[in-house]
């Protein structure tokens, strides 16, 4: 009998490398990777183009197979089974749907093929319409439909039959960025009500933290650090991680003292703050650390401030604006604050300034 903590995975990928080419000098694709993802959970694997997190999608879908490992299905390994044989589907960039055919008809193409009865695949197309929203547009060829209206029907189409796992990869790519945001909400409405495992490739970082339940970001064939959107965002664990979710500044800072998770650090300058370790880190010396732009604060010079220097550059962007200081140790810092209708004192470029920094702002990174 399995454990509880096997039965939550939908999921297992283990110790899979993928090499492509033959010779002395294969190019690995993937590189030693191990993950769980886990039952009724929306995974994402985030990373820049070329990391692998497509190879694995495909590794997952049956489309190609590992040069060694193991993907397991709710315990089983299907490493070796053809994508037919697998519970699972998956929604391409382009949708690839039919445009001769209905919507409700591109619905049940998969179903057909599958031999189900006609009864049950007019209650499922019934069905999925309903899910995707798309109940007015039944009967319209898909070549008729917007855009967004095209990705509903993909994912109708890949949800019919039914899957344990739906594998997205970048679908909302060749969308408009007001579309984009839309259907962010919308996968993450269907991946709730209907509860399958959803794994989600995208390059975008803003898409990630907004959908995921947890993110697996990856580099160069490797997958670096695994957490919910908070945790890879504030506690990134090295310094690919920490400057490819988002905007951020990295600082040398000396080590006073650590214990328990928590390092004393001073700034250049001279000033001491305290400073989270990453998992595992023991740090000594010189470090780097990171710190977020909002969770800083433009001071004026003359009161208490961990950084000082001159700002450089105000950048405007309507819900919050930008300071680009040059600190006096010669690195650059960001600074973001919240626009409202009540403003403090007015920044002007040249000013000198003084910048406070957030308590637990700062972490240390494993370089």
């Amino acid at each position: 009998m399995s454990s509880r903590a096997e039965e939550e995975f939908a999921i297992e990928v283990c110790n899979v490398s993928k090499l492509f080419g033959t010779g002395a000098a294969p190019f690995k694709a993937l590189d030693d990777v191990s993950v769980n993802i886990r039952e009724n959970e929306f995974f994402t694997l985030l990373g820049p183009s070329g990391c692998g997190k497509t190879t694995l999608l495909r590794l997952i879908a049956g489309f190609t197979y590992p040069t060694e490992g193991e993907i397991r299905l709710h315990g089983s390994n299907i490493a070796a089974l053809p994508p037919f044989k697998r519970p699972v589907n998956t929604v391409f960039q382009n949708y690839a749907l039919f445009p001769h055919m209905t919507v409700g008809e591109n619905i049940a193409f998969g179903l057909q093929m599958l031999g189900r009865p006609k009864a049950d695949i007019r209650e499922s197309v019934d069905e999925m319409v309903k899910l995707v929203k798309l109940e007015a547009v039944k009967n319209r060829r898909t070549g008729q439909l917007s855009g967004g209206q095209q990705q509903r029907v993909a994912l109708a189409r890949a949800l019919a039959p039914r899957p344990k796992v739906l594998l997205l990869d970048e679908p909302l790519s060749a969308l408009d960025y007001k579309l984009r945001k839309e259907m962010q909400i919308e996968l993450k409405r269907l991946q709730h009500e209907t509860g399958v495992t959803f794994i989600f490739v995208t390059h975008d970082q803003e898409e990630a933290l907004t959908m995921a339940d947890r993110i697996a970001v990856m580099s160069a064939g490797r997958i670096l650090q695994v957490g919910t959107p908070h945790e890879i965002y504030d506690r990134p664990a090295d310094r690919f991680v920490a400057a490819f979710i988002g905007e951020t500044n990295f600082l040398t800072a000396d080590v006073a003292a650590s214990t328990d998770g928590m390092a004393e650090v001073t700034l250049p300058g001279g000033a001491r703050i305290s400073a989270f370790v990453a998992e595992g880190g023991q740090p000594t010396g010189q470090v780097s650390i990171v710190v977020r732009p909002e969770h800083a604060e433009i001071v004026d010079r003359e009161a208490v401030a961990h950084l000082t220097g001159q700002l450089d550059n105000i950048v405007y962007f309507g819900t919050d604006t930008h300071f680009h200081v040059s600190l006096d140790s010669g690195q650059r810092f960001i600074v973001r604050r919240q626009n409202s209708r009540i403003t403090g004192a007015v920044l002007a470029e040249g000013d000198t300034v003084g910048i406070t920094l957030d308590n637990g702002a700062a972490q240390i990174l494993k370089d």
